[in-house]
Protein backbone atom coordinates (compact mmCIF):
# COMPACT_ATOMS: atom_id res chain seq x y z
CA UNK A 1 0.00 0.00 0.00
CA UNK A 2 1.29 3.70 -0.41
CA UNK A 3 -0.57 7.18 -0.37
CA UNK A 4 1.48 10.39 -1.82
CA UNK A 5 0.27 13.38 0.47
CA UNK A 6 0.69 16.78 -1.23
CA UNK A 7 2.29 19.81 0.69
CA UNK A 8 4.96 21.34 1.99
CA UNK A 9 7.05 18.29 3.75
CA UNK A 10 7.15 20.06 7.38
CA UNK A 11 3.62 20.52 7.65
CA UNK A 12 2.55 17.50 6.46
CA UNK A 13 5.13 15.30 8.49
CA UNK A 14 3.40 17.33 12.00
CA UNK A 15 0.07 15.83 11.16
CA UNK A 16 1.68 12.43 11.14
CA UNK A 17 1.56 10.23 14.39
CA UNK A 18 4.74 9.78 16.26
CA UNK A 19 7.03 6.47 15.84
CA UNK A 20 4.47 5.83 13.20
CA UNK A 21 7.36 4.94 10.41
CA UNK A 22 10.04 2.24 10.30
CA UNK A 23 12.00 3.89 8.00
CA UNK A 24 12.99 7.24 6.25
CA UNK A 25 14.70 7.08 2.72
CA UNK A 26 15.05 10.04 0.92
CA UNK A 27 17.09 12.70 -1.03
CA UNK A 28 16.65 16.32 -0.43
CA UNK A 29 16.68 18.67 -2.88
CA UNK A 30 20.06 19.82 -2.94
CA UNK A 31 21.17 23.81 -2.15
CA UNK A 32 21.41 25.84 -5.03
CA UNK A 33 21.78 23.42 -8.40
CA UNK A 34 17.91 23.81 -9.34
CA UNK A 35 14.68 25.39 -9.25
CA UNK A 36 11.90 22.95 -9.02
CA UNK A 37 9.42 25.53 -10.22
CA UNK A 38 7.35 25.66 -7.28
CA UNK A 39 6.33 28.01 -4.24
CA UNK A 40 7.91 26.77 -0.81
CA UNK A 41 10.17 25.44 -2.12
CA UNK A 42 13.85 24.11 -0.36
CA UNK A 43 16.93 24.91 -1.68
CA UNK A 44 16.59 28.38 -3.11
CA UNK A 45 17.89 30.08 0.28
CA UNK A 46 19.76 32.63 0.12
CA UNK A 47 22.52 30.90 2.17
CA UNK A 48 23.47 27.01 2.84
CA UNK A 49 23.49 27.49 6.55
CA UNK A 50 19.27 28.58 6.41
CA UNK A 51 18.97 25.68 4.16
CA UNK A 52 20.72 23.24 6.34
CA UNK A 53 19.01 24.66 9.28
CA UNK A 54 15.07 24.43 7.15
CA UNK A 55 16.31 20.56 6.38
CA UNK A 56 17.39 19.72 9.62
CA UNK A 57 13.93 21.13 11.10
CA UNK A 58 12.44 18.62 8.69
CA UNK A 59 14.30 15.83 10.03
CA UNK A 60 13.23 16.64 13.61
CA UNK A 61 10.04 15.84 12.70
CA UNK A 62 11.22 12.54 10.68
CA UNK A 63 12.76 11.89 14.40
CA UNK A 64 9.65 12.09 15.77
CA UNK A 65 7.24 10.13 13.39
CA UNK A 66 10.29 7.59 13.55
CA UNK A 67 9.75 4.32 15.70
CA UNK A 68 12.47 4.21 18.38
CA UNK A 69 13.95 1.21 15.99
CA UNK A 70 13.70 2.86 13.03
CA UNK A 71 16.35 4.00 10.90
CA UNK A 72 16.94 7.11 8.60
CA UNK A 73 19.03 7.40 5.15
CA UNK A 74 19.69 10.50 3.51
CA UNK A 75 21.39 10.91 0.00
CA UNK A 76 22.65 14.86 -0.50
CA UNK A 77 25.01 16.31 -2.97
CA UNK A 78 27.28 19.02 -2.61
CA UNK A 79 27.70 22.28 -4.19
CA UNK A 80 30.63 25.05 -5.99
CA UNK A 81 30.45 27.94 -4.80
CA UNK A 82 29.81 30.87 -7.81
CA UNK A 83 30.51 28.41 -10.64
CA UNK A 84 28.90 27.73 -13.82
CA UNK A 85 27.67 29.49 -16.97
CA UNK A 86 24.94 32.77 -17.54
CA UNK A 87 25.55 34.34 -13.91
CA UNK A 88 22.95 36.78 -13.75
CA UNK A 89 20.98 35.94 -16.66
CA UNK A 90 17.20 36.47 -16.84
CA UNK A 91 15.51 33.64 -17.97
CA UNK A 92 14.48 34.51 -21.48
CA UNK A 93 18.11 34.00 -22.00
CA UNK A 94 18.93 30.83 -20.69
CA UNK A 95 18.77 27.79 -22.88
CA UNK A 96 16.41 25.11 -22.57
CA UNK A 97 19.03 23.01 -20.06
CA UNK A 98 20.03 26.50 -18.40
CA UNK A 99 16.41 27.01 -17.59
CA UNK A 100 15.93 23.43 -16.22
CA UNK A 101 18.89 24.28 -13.55
CA UNK A 102 18.13 28.20 -12.71
CA UNK A 103 18.90 29.06 -10.12
CA UNK A 104 22.09 27.08 -9.69
CA UNK A 105 25.37 29.03 -8.99
CA UNK A 106 23.76 32.02 -8.94
CA UNK A 107 21.89 31.99 -12.41
CA UNK A 108 18.74 34.11 -12.86
CA UNK A 109 20.01 37.23 -10.37
CA UNK A 110 19.30 35.57 -7.51
CA UNK A 111 20.93 37.69 -4.00
CA UNK A 112 23.26 34.79 -2.80
CA UNK A 113 25.37 34.79 0.02
CA UNK A 114 29.12 36.12 -0.94
CA UNK A 115 30.94 34.80 2.31
CA UNK A 116 32.65 32.43 0.51
CA UNK A 117 35.49 32.67 -2.31
CA UNK A 118 34.27 31.51 -5.84
CA UNK A 119 34.97 27.61 -6.90
CA UNK A 120 35.14 26.50 -2.91
CA UNK A 121 33.61 23.00 -2.37
CA UNK A 122 30.89 24.18 0.27
CA UNK A 123 30.58 20.53 1.88
CA UNK A 124 27.31 21.14 2.45
CA UNK A 125 26.74 17.14 3.19
CA UNK A 126 29.42 17.08 6.12
CA UNK A 127 27.98 20.38 7.24
CA UNK A 128 23.92 18.54 7.35
CA UNK A 129 26.00 15.66 9.17
CA UNK A 130 27.05 17.13 12.27
CA UNK A 131 24.13 19.25 12.78
CA UNK A 132 22.12 16.05 12.89
CA UNK A 133 24.44 14.85 15.29
CA UNK A 134 24.08 17.74 17.33
CA UNK A 135 20.22 17.34 17.16
CA UNK A 136 20.59 13.66 18.13
CA UNK A 137 20.77 11.74 15.76
CA UNK A 138 23.07 8.96 15.58
CA UNK A 139 25.06 8.47 12.44
CA UNK A 140 26.00 4.86 11.41
CA UNK A 141 27.36 5.50 8.38
CA UNK A 142 28.40 7.51 5.41
CA UNK A 143 28.12 5.82 2.38
CA UNK A 144 29.59 6.72 -0.81
CA UNK A 145 27.84 6.32 -4.08
CA UNK A 146 29.93 5.97 -7.02
CA UNK A 147 28.43 6.38 -9.97
CA UNK A 148 30.95 5.01 -12.87
CA UNK A 149 28.40 6.65 -15.63
CA UNK A 150 28.68 10.36 -14.11
CA UNK A 151 28.28 12.78 -16.35
CA UNK A 152 31.25 14.39 -17.90
CA UNK A 153 32.76 17.88 -17.34
CA UNK A 154 34.41 19.85 -18.93
CA UNK A 155 35.94 21.65 -15.84
CA UNK A 156 40.09 22.41 -16.51
CA UNK A 157 41.20 23.10 -12.74
CA UNK A 158 39.58 20.23 -10.65
CA UNK A 159 38.65 16.58 -11.21
CA UNK A 160 35.22 15.21 -11.98
CA UNK A 161 33.24 14.18 -9.33
CA UNK A 162 31.88 11.16 -9.54
CA UNK A 163 29.95 10.15 -6.41
CA UNK A 164 27.71 11.61 -3.94
CA UNK A 165 26.95 10.53 -0.31
CA UNK A 166 24.17 8.60 1.67
CA UNK A 167 23.94 8.86 5.45
CA UNK A 168 22.65 6.26 7.66
CA UNK A 169 20.84 7.92 10.61
CA UNK A 170 19.42 6.34 13.68
CA UNK A 171 17.51 7.61 16.82
CA UNK A 172 18.13 5.26 18.98
CA UNK A 173 21.19 2.70 19.54
CA UNK A 174 19.01 -0.55 19.36
CA UNK A 175 17.46 -0.59 16.46
CA UNK A 176 15.87 -2.80 13.06
CA UNK A 177 18.46 -3.60 11.04
CA UNK A 178 18.64 -6.82 8.44
CA UNK A 179 22.75 -7.77 7.65
CA UNK A 180 23.46 -7.16 3.77
CA UNK A 181 26.00 -9.45 1.84
CA UNK A 182 28.25 -9.46 -0.94
CA UNK A 183 29.97 -11.53 -2.89
CA UNK A 184 33.63 -12.61 -2.10
CA UNK A 185 36.32 -11.28 -4.38
CA UNK A 186 37.96 -13.61 -5.81
CA UNK A 187 41.47 -12.14 -4.97
CA UNK A 188 40.66 -12.05 -1.47
CA UNK A 189 39.80 -15.73 -1.11
CA UNK A 190 43.04 -16.40 -2.92
CA UNK A 191 44.94 -14.05 -0.50
CA UNK A 192 42.70 -16.07 2.11
CA UNK A 193 44.12 -19.52 0.85
CA UNK A 194 47.27 -18.46 0.44
CA UNK A 195 47.47 -17.03 4.10
CA UNK A 196 45.98 -20.47 5.55
CA UNK A 197 48.58 -22.97 3.10
CA UNK A 198 51.74 -20.93 4.49
CA UNK A 199 50.41 -20.86 8.53
CA UNK A 200 49.48 -24.67 8.17
CA UNK A 201 53.39 -25.06 6.88
CA UNK A 202 54.82 -23.63 9.66
CA UNK A 203 52.74 -26.26 11.66
CA UNK A 204 49.62 -24.24 13.27
CA UNK A 205 46.63 -26.29 13.69
CA UNK A 206 43.55 -25.07 11.15
CA UNK A 207 41.25 -24.31 13.96
CA UNK A 208 44.13 -21.85 14.94
CA UNK A 209 44.25 -20.29 11.87
CA UNK A 210 40.18 -20.13 11.92
CA UNK A 211 40.23 -18.42 14.51
CA UNK A 212 43.04 -15.64 13.80
CA UNK A 213 41.34 -14.99 10.19
CA UNK A 214 37.61 -14.27 12.46
CA UNK A 215 36.08 -16.49 9.63
CA UNK A 216 34.22 -19.51 9.94
CA UNK A 217 35.38 -22.90 8.40
CA UNK A 218 33.24 -23.94 4.72
CA UNK A 219 35.01 -27.45 3.59
CA UNK A 220 38.82 -26.90 3.34
CA UNK A 221 38.28 -22.70 3.01
CA UNK A 222 37.96 -20.54 5.66
CA UNK A 223 34.95 -18.20 4.15
CA UNK A 224 32.07 -16.96 5.50
CA UNK A 225 28.84 -18.22 4.16
CA UNK A 226 26.49 -16.04 2.05
CA UNK A 227 29.27 -13.26 1.40
CA UNK A 228 30.98 -10.98 3.21
CA UNK A 229 29.54 -8.12 5.13
CA UNK A 230 28.21 -5.53 2.50
CA UNK A 231 30.68 -2.42 1.96
CA UNK A 232 30.01 1.13 2.20
CA UNK A 233 30.94 2.44 -1.37
CA UNK A 234 28.30 1.25 -3.46
CA UNK A 235 29.44 1.17 -7.64
CA UNK A 236 25.69 2.00 -9.00
CA UNK A 237 25.16 3.42 -12.69
CA UNK A 238 22.84 6.76 -12.67
CA UNK A 239 19.19 5.59 -14.79
CA UNK A 240 17.71 7.79 -17.38
CA UNK A 241 14.48 9.01 -16.84
CA UNK A 242 12.23 9.93 -19.75
CA UNK A 243 9.38 12.26 -17.64
CA UNK A 244 9.76 15.87 -16.52
CA UNK A 245 11.50 15.43 -13.27
CA UNK A 246 15.58 16.19 -13.05
CA UNK A 247 16.41 14.23 -10.10
CA UNK A 248 15.53 10.74 -9.69
CA UNK A 249 17.64 8.26 -7.62
CA UNK A 250 18.19 4.54 -9.26
CA UNK A 251 16.05 1.84 -7.62
CA UNK A 252 19.18 -0.28 -6.95
CA UNK A 253 21.00 2.41 -4.99
CA UNK A 254 17.50 2.73 -2.62
CA UNK A 255 16.85 -1.14 -3.00
CA UNK A 256 19.63 -2.03 0.32
CA UNK A 257 18.72 0.75 2.19
CA UNK A 258 14.63 -0.70 2.12
CA UNK A 259 16.20 -4.19 2.88
CA UNK A 260 18.60 -3.26 5.60
CA UNK A 261 16.03 -0.84 7.54
CA UNK A 262 13.01 -1.95 7.34
CA UNK A 263 11.19 -5.40 8.00
CA UNK A 264 8.18 -6.29 5.50
CA UNK A 265 4.84 -4.74 6.50
CA UNK A 266 6.77 -2.04 8.30
CA UNK A 267 6.17 1.63 6.02
CA UNK A 268 9.16 3.70 4.48
CA UNK A 269 8.45 7.22 4.12
CA UNK A 270 9.69 9.76 1.83
CA UNK A 271 9.72 13.46 2.74
CA UNK A 272 10.89 14.82 -0.53
CA UNK A 273 8.95 12.18 -2.85
CA UNK A 274 9.48 13.32 -6.14
CA UNK A 275 8.82 11.33 -8.88
CA UNK A 276 8.08 8.13 -6.25
CA UNK A 277 11.12 5.73 -6.49
CA UNK A 278 11.37 5.23 -3.17
CA UNK A 279 7.55 3.95 -3.13
CA UNK A 280 8.06 1.71 -6.38
CA UNK A 281 11.34 -0.25 -4.24
CA UNK A 282 9.11 -0.51 -0.95
CA UNK A 283 5.81 -1.65 -2.45
CA UNK A 284 8.28 -4.49 -4.56
CA UNK A 285 9.60 -5.29 -0.78
CA UNK A 286 6.41 -5.51 0.48
CA UNK A 287 6.47 -2.74 2.81
CA UNK A 288 3.97 0.39 2.98
CA UNK A 289 4.63 3.52 1.80
CA UNK A 290 3.98 7.75 2.66
CA UNK A 291 5.48 10.22 0.46
CA UNK A 292 5.36 13.51 0.58
CA UNK A 293 5.57 16.28 -2.55
CA UNK A 294 4.91 19.96 -2.98
CA UNK A 295 5.07 20.16 -7.02
CA UNK A 296 2.01 18.76 -8.16
CA UNK A 297 3.21 17.98 -11.69
CA UNK A 298 5.73 15.16 -9.78
CA UNK A 299 2.74 13.60 -8.14
CA UNK A 300 1.33 12.85 -11.20
CA UNK A 301 4.23 11.18 -12.28
CA UNK A 302 4.63 9.44 -9.21
CA UNK A 303 1.34 8.07 -8.85
CA UNK A 304 1.45 6.94 -12.55
CA UNK A 305 4.63 4.76 -12.02
CA UNK A 306 3.47 3.28 -8.72
CA UNK A 307 -0.03 2.40 -10.64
Amino acid sequence: MGKIIRGDSLSVLKTLPSESINCCVTSPPYWALRDYGVDGQLGLEPTFQEYINKLCNIFDEVKRVLRKDGTCWVNIGDTYWGGGNNRGSSEENLSAKQFSNRGARGQCSRDWDKSFKPKCLLQIPSRFSIEMCNRGWILRNTIIWHKPNCMPSSVKDRFTVDFEYIFFFVKSKKYWFETQKEPHKEVSIKARNSRLNQTIHKGAKKSAVNVQLGEEKRGNRFIPEGGRNKRTVWRITTKPFKEAHFAVFPEDLIDTPIKAGCPKGGTVLDPFCGSGTTGIVSQRQEKDFIGIELNPEYIKIAEKRLD
